[in-house]
């Protein structure tokens, strides 16, 4: 009789240890066959404005340095850095000395000169003589108009003075010049554009200009110049475009960052929420949703425009991708949508 008592015990002791292990079979059954929850939405395609950005730094229109051919003192510096001149305007005026001493010169070679003609003409004088008189006397007053206008040195353009780098009295000796004058009515930049866009580019296409100086003020400029060839190096061609600068405010020097409008594409957009960066890679890729599984998927972005990015390659229009939970997928995953 002790014997059935104690078997009975011993039951009754590992029956709940069963229903514990059957438990937790079935509530690991259940945790396996729970699927990652994901939320989607379907992405279409629209006109997307093709927009290219480039930065440049501002470039006077014309930079002219003013000096004189040969080494010679200054005598006197007529303006200074900052100052507005004119085309023609007198800027420098150099030492006279050697100027003073060809006019003398040239001038008693021109009355040799008469002289001979007039025993020419009446035979005293060789055509060979009268000749090397000639030949001389042009010579000299080559060399004169040659020394007028590098003892008064004149502005070639109508511009700022924007370097000087000597003071009346010094001793022009070549290396820098007097002084820099440059045109800022209008200015320059210069792009780089990727080759693929080089049939969009057109001379007279207008574009945006925000300065950093002047924060989001824009400015319009126009494509003045569209260079003919591609850099193979850099597969770029130089694209320059020019601001009329009426007022003035753009000054060279300025960092510029310019924006070209290229026409539309008709591509998928899809929200930022949906891209996915893979790590250690400049790669992102997209999680497509279909049939109840997902597929990890390379994209090729263009512009963002705010919560959306265009997508120029990888996704499809109608598809549905995945915006929540793709931390915890795998490529080929079963998933679940959260309603």
């Amino acid at each position: 009789m002790k014997k059935i008592q104690k078997h009975h015990f011993i039951s009754l002791l590992a029956l709940p240890l069963l229903f514990s292990c059957s438990g937790e079979k079935k509530e690991e059954a259940q945790i396996e066959n729970k699927k990652t929850l994901v939320k989607i939405e379907s992405v279409s395609t629209q006109d997307v404005e093709q927009i290219g950005e480039f930065t440049a730094t501002v470039e006077a229109n014309i930079s002219n340095n003013i000096a004189p051919q040969t080494p010679v003192r200054i005598s006197k510096l007529m303006v200074e850095v900052g100052d507005h001149v004119k085309a023609g305007q007198v800027l420098v005026k150099m030492d006279e000395t050697s100027l003073k001493q060809t006019r003398i010169q040239l001038e008693n070679q021109e009355l040799e000169f008469k002289r001979i003609d007039e025993l020419f003409k009446v035979g005293g004088a060789s055509k060979s003589a009268w000749d090397a008189q000639k030949t001389q006397i042009e010579i000299s007053r080559a060399i004169y108009k040659n020394l007028q206008e590098n003892t008064q040195l004149l502005s070639p353009i109508t511009g700022i003075v924007t370097a000087r780098n000597y003071d009346s009295g010094d001793m022009y000796s070549g290396g820098n010049p007097i002084y820099t004058i440059e045109e800022i009515r209008p200015v320059k930049l210069k792009v780089n554009v990727s080759e693929s866009l080089f049939t969009k580019v057109k001379k007279g296409n207008e574009v945006d200009i925000k300065l950093d100086v002047y924060g989001d003020e824009i400015f319009k400029g126009k494509v003045s110049l569209v260079y003919p060839t591609i850099d193979p190096g850099t597969r770029t061609f130089p694209v320059e475009i020019k601001i009329a600068n009426a007022n003035e405010r753009v000054r060279p020097g300025m960092f510029a960052r310019v924006t070209m409008n290229f026409g539309t594409q008709n591509h998928v957009v899809a929200p930022d929420r949906a891209i996915v960066k893979q790590a250690g890679s400049g790669d992102r890729y997209i999680y497509v949703y279909k049939d109840g599984k997902v597929s990890y998927q390379k994209v090729i972005l263009g512009r963002r425009m705010g919560d959306q990015y265009e997508i120029i390659s990888g996704v499809e229009n109608g598809s549905q991708v995945v915006t929540t939970g793709q931390s915890r997928l795998t490529n080929g995953m079963e998933v679940e949508i959260d309603k």
